[in-house]
């Protein structure tokens, strides 16, 4: 029996800019899932502890992924793409518990399919190296459910680093921790979760990839990480489809920021990245807009309360905002937050802070 966990992550800065080839700046969590193989007596059978029914299927492959529930595609979908490639997937029993709150952009799917992933293989004995169970996370995420996802959930459950952001360069996929010391800061990263629902697969986030692609056509470029800040104003002006140029300016930019916020950190300046986060806010809110009322106004909130800088974290259209904080008006912070809820008729928010742990590893058997 083999038992892995892998975390959820936060997105210090870098949205949408994983599957333009760009530049992200992702943490792991301490919550994320854990998945326990054992063998099987027939055929797959799939159980979490958060569903209430079992699926059981029959060895197959990426055939039949349209025929079960679709959080079981997670689960299943690395054994049916095994199969697929020519491995002999015995009879297995998987289980996985999560505690990462699903739909708040912290990567449950990611955290899911990572701990999965790692607990096949080294229950199978495939000895993938690491750059092979990064192809087969997102190759599940992406082909066995359908969501389009960049890879950037992935790298980061899979390599974060305790008391490190992970830079991560999407189009080699190559990472280096860099050190986000809160505590000697005195800073801390306060979440607030808004409830406000959001899905990587609906077709709001499709939609800007699509377009993203399709700006990135137009100015003949392979991905819009080959769009210098310095280029922008010209590639800008050879667009004639103004959503086109927004998705562009944001991405462009936010590269920018990632690659700025990684050179303060390294430089042990982390106070001075505030009004980066403040600034990629802004952008998804009024250039690639994937804001929704919950999450402006919390960021809003956050910064009249004293934050250096604050933004909406994940894919878009809700989740959650983070924001750098003096430890010293965390309490505040969060007050001001809930008080906006409160007068703008939104529910109660769920407020925690985070801190950069670990990625992916094995974990003791319960018991």
């Amino acid at each position: 029996m083999t038992r892995w966990f892998a975390p959820g992550r936060i997105n210090l800065i870098g949205e949408h800019t994983d599957y333009n080839d760009g530049f992200v700046l992702p943490f792991a969590l301490e919550v994320g899932c854990t998945a326990t193989v054992s063998p099987g007596s027939d055929g797959w059978s799939v159980r979490s502890v958060q569903e209430p029914e079992p699926v059981v299927v029959r060895r197959s492959g990426l055939a039949d992924a349209d025929e079960v529930a679709e959080w079981s595609r997670y689960v299943l979908g690395a054994l049916w793409l095994l199969t697929d490639r020519g491995t002999d997937v015995p009879p297995l029993e998987v289980v996985v518990d999560s505690d990462v709150p699903t739909g708040a952009g912290l990567s449950s799917s990611a955290a899911l399919v990572c701990s999965v992933v790692r607990a096949l293989d080294d229950h199978l004995g495939l000895g993938l190296d690491d750059d092979a169970i990064f192809a087969l996370t997102r190759d599940v995420e992406n082909d066995a459910v359908g969501a389009p996802t960049g890879g950037m959930d992935q790298l980061v459950s899979l390599r974060g680093r305790a008391g490190h952001v992970l830079l991560c360069d999407m189009r080699s996929h190559e990472t280096r921790p860099v050190p986000l010391d809160l505590a000697g800061s005195g800073l801390v990263v306060l979440v607030a979760d808004t409830r406000a629902p959001h899905r990587h697969s609906d077709g709001e986030y499709g939609a800007r990839r699509r377009g993203c692609e399709e700006a990135a056509r137009q100015l003949g470029v392979p991905a819009l990480r080959h769009v210098t800040e310095a280029d922008l104003d010209a590639a800008l002006a050879r667009l004639d489809d103004d959503e086109l140029r927004r998705y562009v300016r944001h991405v462009v930019t936010e590269d920018a920021r990632v690659l700025d916020v990684a050179r303060l950190l390294d430089a042990g300046r982390l106070p001075e990245i505030g009004p980066a986060l403040t600034a990629s806010h802004r952008s998804m809110r009024d250039d690639f807009r994937i804001t929704v009322p919950e999450v402006d106004t919390a960021v809003d909130a956050l910064l009249g309360a004293g934050a250096l800088g604050a933004r909406m974290t994940g894919g878009g259209f809700g989740g959650c905002v983070i924001a750098l904080v003096p430890e010293r008006d965390e309490a505040a912070a969060g007050d001001a937050v809930r008080r906006a809820f409160a007068d703008a008729g939104f529910g109660e928010p769920a407020l925690f802070t985070a801190a950069p742990q670990d990625g992916a590893r094995v974990v003791g058997l319960p018991g």
